[in-house]
This record gives structure tokens, C-alpha cells and sequence, in this order.
């Protein structure tokens, strides 16, 4: 346990800190299982607004450093490959 005052508070922060970016992966990896989910369906409509929603939340994940920028961008061209050869 940390004796110091400028420890303790470290302490809470980086806890507090820990459960929001738990929170903003969990976000991620549910709107990913939809994303799929809709691939599975004959909806292209669906497809296309899960495809935007993941990318939504990869691109909210990234800015919160939650993510790095190039793995939120490599995961946005998997599924957009993914989508692609469904759609063609």
C-alpha cells in the first residue's frame, strides 16, 4: 500500500482510469460480435449500419487512447473486408 499522499491518489486514479478503459473495450469486442452477427444475415442494410457502428466505437476507442490509432485501423480494414466479399 502506498504511504504517500501523491501515491494514494495515483492509487485511485489509475484504478478509476483502469475500469473506464475496461468499459471502452468491452464496448468494443460487443459492438464487434454484432458486426459479425449481422454478417451471418442476409440483411445487407443491417450489415452496412453494424459495419459504421464498429467503426464508430473503434474510432471513439482510439481517440481515448484506449486503442492504438493503427490497431483500431487494421481491425476497421478487416471488417471492411469481411463486409466486402459478403456484399460482392
Amino acid at each position: 500500500m502506498p504511504n504517500l499522499k501523491s501515491a494514494k491518489k495515483r492509487m485511485r486514479v489509475s484504478e478509476r482510469q483502469r475500469k473506464e478503459n475496461y468499459a471502452v473495450r468491452s464496448r468494443v469486442r460487443r459492438f464487434r460480435r454484432k458486426f459479425l452477427a449481422s454478417l451471418e444475415g442476409e440483411d445487407k442494410a443491417l450489415m452496412q449500419q453494424s459495419f459504421s457502428e464498429y467503426c464508430s466505437v473503434l474510432d471513439k476507442a482510439a481517440k481515448r487512447n484506449v486503442l492504438k490509432k493503427n490497431t483500431a485501423i487494421r481491425y476497421k480494414s478487416r471488417a471492411a473486408n469481411k463486409l466486402r466479399t459478403l456484399a460482392s
